[in-house]
C-alpha cells in the first residue's frame, strides 16, 4: 500500500515538474510570438506605417535593464533567456522595418544616429544606428551596475525601472492608433496575443511568487492591450458606417 502511494507520489512530482518545464518554454518563446503576425504583415504588405517602432524601443530598454536586474538580483532563470529572446526579436522587427522603409523611400535624405536630430529619435534609416543605440544604453548600464551594484536600493530602483518600460509596452501603439485615426496596418493577432500572453504570464509572477514588480507590470499591460482591442472594436464599427 505504501508503496503504491509513493508511485502516485513521484508520479505526480513527475507531471508538475513536465507542467513547470513547459510552462517555462512558453514563458521564454511565447513572448516573441504575437510579432510573427505582424512580421508577415509588414513582409506581404511592403509598408510598415500601421506597427509603431517604438515598441521595439520600449521592449529593448526594458529587457536591458531587467538582464542588469537579474545580476544584481538572480530571480528566474527563465526570465533572464525570455528577455534575451525578446531583445533578438525587436532587432528582427527592427532590421525588416529598416528594410521595408528604406526600399519606399521617395528621397535620398538619410536621417542618421550620429546627426544628434531628436526630432528623428528612433525614426533612423540605417538599422546600424539602432544597434549603436542599445550598444551604448547597455555600455552605460553596465558601468553604473558595476559602480552600485552592492546597493539594495539601486538593484531594487532597477527591477522597478525594467517592469515599467514593459508596463509600457503597447502605449507606442495605442498612441500611434489615435494619432492614425486608425488600426489599419496593425496585426489584431499581435494584440491578441499579446493580451493572452499578458494574462499567462502574471498568472505565472504571482504563482511562481517572483518580485512584486512583474505581476503590477502584467496587469498594466492587460488593461493597455484592452484598450488596443477597444480602439480596433470602434475602429471596425466607423469603418462599416461609412461604407454603409
Amino acid at each position: 500500500m505504501d508503496a503504491e502511494v509513493v508511485l502516485k507520489e513521484e508520479d505526480l512530482e513527475g507531471s508538475w515538474t513536465l507542467l513547470s518545464w513547459m510552462a517555462s518554454c512558453v514563458m521564454v518563446f511565447g513572448g516573441a510570438l504575437p510579432y510573427v503576425p505582424q512580421y508577415q504583415d509588414i513582409q506581404r504588405s511592403s509598408n510598415s506605417e500601421g506597427f509603431s517602432t517604438r515598441v521595439c524601443l520600449v521592449l529593448l530598454i526594458a529587457n536591458i535593464l531587467r538582464i542588469f536586474f537579474w545580476i544584481g538580483k538572480q530571480f528566474e532563470l527563465t526570465l533572464l533567456l525570455q528577455s534575451m529572446v525578446m531583445i533578438l526579436t525587436m532587432f528582427a522587427m527592427l532590421h525588416l522595418c529598416c528594410t521595408v522603409q528604406n526600399t519606399n523611400r521617395v528621397t535620398t535624405k538619410q536621417h542618421r544616429l550620429l546627426d544628434l536630430d531628436f526630432h528623428y529619435f528612433w525614426k533612423w534609416s540605417a538599422f546600424e544606428d539602432y544597434l549603436l543605440f542599445c550598444f551604448g544604453f547597455t555600455v552605460l548600464c553596465a558601468v553604473v551596475t558595476l559602480l552600485l551594484l552592492d546597493s539594495a536600493v539601486f538593484v531594487e530602483t532597477l527591477g522597478s525601472l525594467a517592469v515599467m518600460f514593459e508596463a509600457m509596452l503597447g502605449m507606442p501603439q495605442l498612441l500611434q492608433n489615435f494619432q492614425n485615426q486608425s488600426t489599419k496596418g496593425m496585426s489584431v493577432k499581435m494584440v491578441l496575443l499579446w493580451t493572452a500572453g499578458d494574462v499567462f504570464k502574471t498568472t505565472y509572477f504571482v504563482m511562481n511568487e517572483s518580485p512584486a514588480q512583474f505581476w503590477v507590470c502584467g496587469s498594466v499591460q492587460i488593461l493597455i492591450d484592452v484598450a488596443i482591442l477597444l480602439q480596433v472594436l470602434f475602429d471596425s464599427q466607423d469603418t462599416r458606417i461609412k461604407l454603409g
